[in-house]
C-alpha cells in the first residue's frame, strides 16, 4: 500500500483494528518520504471532531456579577480516544473582554463518542457598564466567544478545533420588595412597636441572593428610626420570602409621628437599601397604617 492508497483509506469508516493497521501502513509507506510527510499523512488518518453549541446558562448570580457558562458538545468521530491538550479562549460582554475559564487540560473524549465542554466566564457588571443599575434594566446582554482547543491523539497528532459563538444571556433583575400594611404592637404611654411586613420576590429564572435590607423608617414625614433585616440568603427562581422589620417609636422623640400613629392615620415610608453580593441599591416603599 503506497501513501496515496493509505490516504484514500482514511476517508472510509474504521474500526480500532483497522485504524491501527492503517497507521502502521502509513508510517511504513511514508518512512522514506521523511518526518514532515509522515506527520502530514498521519494527520490525514484522523478526522477532526465537531464542536456544537448547546446553551448558555448563568450561575452564582448576584446584583454585581454572574458566571456565564457556555456549553458545547464535542463529538469524536474517530475510533480512538482524544484528550484536551490546550485551550485558547476569550469572552466578551457588550464588547468588553472579561475573565474567562476553560475545561481542564487532560479531559478525555471517548472513541466514537462525545463529551460536553463547559467554558465559564466571571462577569462583573461594573466592568462592562459604567452604571450597574442602568445595566440591570436591560433584558439581555450580548456576548461573543472565540478561540480554539487542541485535541491530542494517541499517535501524537494534535487536532485544532475552532470556538466561535455569539448570542445573548439574561440580565439579572432587581428583587421586588413590597411593603404590606404596617402594624402597631405593644403600645404604651411612651412608645409603640411599628412592624413593617415585607415580601421579597425574585423575578428571575435563576436563584438570587438577598443579603440584607436596611434603611430609615419615616412616619408622616418624621424619621423615627432605622432598621436592618437579616440575610435572606438564596431566594429560588420566582419565589417569595417574607420578612418582618420592627422599629420602636419613642413618643417623646417624635411627637408628630406619635400623634399620627395614635389616630391611625399615619403614612409609613421605608427609605432602604437592598443588598445582593457586593452591591446595594436604593428603594422607596410607602404605605398607610392599617386601620
Amino acid at each position: 500500500m503506497d501513501v496515496a492508497e493509505c490516504e484514500a483509506a482514511c476517508l472510509r469508516p474504521m474500526t480500532m483494528r483497522k485504524f491501527h493497521f492503517l497507521v502502521a501502513a502509513v508510517a511504513a509507506a511514508s518512512f522514506l518520504a521523511g518526518c514532515a510527510e509522515l506527520t502530514k499523512t498521519l494527520k490525514s488518518a484522523v478526522l477532526v471532531p465537531t464542536l456544537t453549541f448547546k446553551n448558555v446558562t448563568l450561575a452564582d448570580v448576584s446584583l454585581d456579577s454572574a458566571t456565564v457558562n457556555l456549553a458545547f458538545q464535542l463529538k469524536n468521530p474517530n475510533p480512538i480516544g482524544l484528550s484536551l491538550a490546550s485551550v485558547s479562549y476569550s469572552f466578551f460582554v457588550e464588547g468588553k473582554q472579561v475573565v474567562a475559564g476553560s475545561p481542564p487540560n487532560g479531559l478525555t473524549i471517548p472513541a466514537s463518542g462525545s463529551r460536553e465542554l463547559v467554558f465559564p466566564a466571571n462577569v462583573k457588571f461594573a466592568d462592562v457598564a459604567p452604571v450597574v443599575q442602568t445595566f440591570l434594566t436591560k433584558d439581555t446582554a450580548a456576548y461573543r466567544a472565540e478561540g480554539s482547543i487542541g485535541l491530542k491523539t494517541p499517535i501524537g497528532v494534535v487536532l485544532p478545533v475552532t470556538i466561535k459563538q455569539e448570542g445573548t444571556f439574561p440580565v439579572p433583575k432587581l428583587p421586588q420588595v413590597a411593603l404590606q400594611p404596617p402594624r402597631l404592637k405593644d403600645m404604651t404611654l411612651t412608645s409603640v412597636t411599628l412592624e413593617l411586613p415585607l415580601v421579597v420576590t425574585n423575578p428571575n429564572d435563576f436563584g438570587m441572593p438577598v443579603n440584607g435590607l436596611s434603611g430609615a423608617v419615616i412616619v408622616s414625614g418624621s424619621k423615627v428610626g432605622t432598621v436592618s433585616g437579616p440575610d435572606l440568603g438564596f431566594i429560588a427562581p420566582h419565589a417569595q420570602q417574607p420578612v418582618n422589620l420592627p422599629v420602636t417609636v419613642h413618643f417623646a422623640q417624635a411627637a408628630a409621628a406619635a400623634a399620627a400613629l395614635r389616630k391611625g392615620t399615619a403614612t409609613i415610608a421605608f427609605d432602604a437599601q437592598i443588598k445582593s453580593g457586593q452591591m446595594s441599591f436604593p428603594l422607596h416603599l410607602e404605605k398607610n397604617l392599617a386601620q
